[in-house]
């Protein structure tokens, strides 16, 4: 909008009727300096082969490199390149604010027949350059993965998959018990549950009294394809 050659208002003039400083007329904005060019290539490299680096872990590695950077810079060179880590152990059973939480239902409980009680959770599976997640379906008395299904988000929709096979294949069970994880506390979870007259059990928060249905999948014929 400022014209540097007007015929009868100056640079000055014209910066003061747009409220806008002189100094800012003349700003050119500087780039990147080699250096820092150069480490951001470095950072880019290695961020393909850990995704999970932060700013401590990527510091450390180009400190490791004779690079003498602080993490002050390469926090803002990896704000600037826009780079997030893929944390190493993702929560996968984070509530989510709203949901509404059933209580435990198996204190004391004898399970003694199968269908009478499945539980479900959800793992993680670390891949070269980010996770997958696994979620199974288990009988918990037969200790037999009944569906499963893998997913690149933790949306319920995969979970619910699962749960739909499962049932289509083994009729609905007395009680599912899960964790308080955002895809089992969600209305398309709890609802397809009522919905087949299944009895809804959750673990405390923090606390799992019964057996982790993930220590015994290793006992099921669970084949996951390579990806």
């Amino acid at each position: 909008m400022v014209e540097k050659n007007h015929p009868s208002l100056s640079v000055g003039a014209q910066c003061r009727l747009l409220s806008i400083s002189r100094s800012s007329f003349y700003y050119a904005p500087q780039g990147e300096t080699a250096m820092n060019l150069d480490l951001m290539q470095l950072i880019d490299k290695q961020f393909l082969e850990t995704p999970f680096y932060g700013v401590r872990q990527m510091t450390w590695h180009l400190q490791n490199e004779g690079h003498a950077v602080n993490c002050k810079r390469i926090r803002r060179l990896m704000r600037l390149m826009r780079l997030m880590p893929i944390y190493q152990k993702p929560d996968t059973s984070r509530p989510a604010k709203g949901h509404k939480t059933y209580p435990y239902l198996l204190g004391g409980l004898r399970v003694e027949r199968p269908n009478q009680v499945w539980c479900a959770d959800i793992t993680y599976l670390p891949m070269r350059r980010g996770f997958l997640y696994l979620e199974a379906v288990m009988d918990w008395f037969t200790r037999k993965v009944l569906a499963w299904r893998i997913s690149n988000t933790l949306e319920a929709d995969f979970c619910i998959e699962a749960l739909n096979e499962a049932v289509h294949k083994f009729g609905p069970p007395e009680i599912m018990n899960t964790d308080q994880g955002s895809q089992f506390t969600s209305f398309a979870w709890t609802d397809r549950l009522k919905r087949i007259g299944t009895r809804i059990s959750m673990d405390g928060k923090g606390v799992r009294r019964w057996p982790h249905p993930r220590q015994h999948l290793h006992r099921a014929p669970l084949a996951v394809p390579e990806v």
